[in-house]
């Protein structure tokens, strides 16, 4: 008895783990994807307020230049930077540390204008400028002095590292024939031209009209003969004065 109960129990247990071994795990491709794998959307860079900071920091560079500020390059030029100057020369963050810090370029004036932010995203920019130096001199390493006077175009790659934007590359070029920017404005100093109009003044000499006063001398009709030819002489003079 015991030996036919154990094989019936044998027998259900064998058929029980059939069953579960032949179950084949439901596969629910409808199941929402985890947290984990979803993607994250990055955020909209604010755009004005990037274009503000960078702006910010090109209307900055009159004052660094006139100050000699070279903690100021330190801080905005990225070591690793790249820089194109106007003679095609390259260069990076040393030489502009040294040339700002030694005071070898100099300007009575130093113009930045019509400044333009592309931002790319939240870390990176590019910045396009126009600059306009006047009495502007560098003092080469052999101690001669450049002229460097002049309008200027320069292209200023940003990228925001550690929170703090630096300037990685710039390009900059002469322009050749620049567009009279304030130029404009002495125009109108044609105007005073019209007050060449006193050139008018020629008019006054109309004032020759008191010539008319020998007409009194009218008054010698018995000697006509003479102030006749003397007006006659002496009206090319005034003619001569203007």
């Amino acid at each position: 008895m015991r030996r036919y109960l154990s094989v019936v129990i044998l027998s259900l247990a064998t058929v029980t783990l059939s069953q579960f071994g032949c179950a084949s795990p439901q596969n629910n491709n409808n199941a929402a994807p985890t947290n984990a794998n979803m993607a994250v959307p990055e955020a909209t860079p604010d755009k004005a307020a990037i274009a503000a900071e960078l702006i910010k920091i090109e209307n900055d560079w009159p004052r660094i230049i006139k100050e000699h500020d070279a903690a100021a390059v330190r801080r905005l030029e990225a070591d690793d930077a790249i820089f194109v100057y106007p003679d095609g020369s390259t260069g990076g963050k040393d030489q502009d540390v040294k040339d700002i810090e030694s005071g070898a370029t100099t300007a009575e004036s130093w113009e930045v204008s019509d400044i333009k932010v592309n931002v790319l995203d939240k870390d990176s920019a590019i910045v396009s400028v126009r600059i306009t130096v006047k009495g502007g001199k560098y003092k080469t390493p052999d101690g001669k002095a450049q002229d460097i006077s002049g309008q200027y175009r320069s292209i200023d790659t940003f990228s925001r590292r550690n929170g703090q934007w630096q300037l990685v590359a710039y390009a900059m070029t002469p322009v050749k024939n620049p567009e009279p920017t304030a130029s404009p404005s002495p125009t109108p100093k044609a105007s005073p031209s019209p007050s060449a109009s006193p050139a008018m003044k020629p008019t006054p000499a109309a004032k020759g009209t008191p010539l008319a006063k020998p007409s009194p001398a009218a008054k010698a009709s018995p000697a006509i003969k003479k102030p006749a030819s003397t007006p006659a002489k002496v009206a090319p003079k005034p003619v001569k004065t203007p």
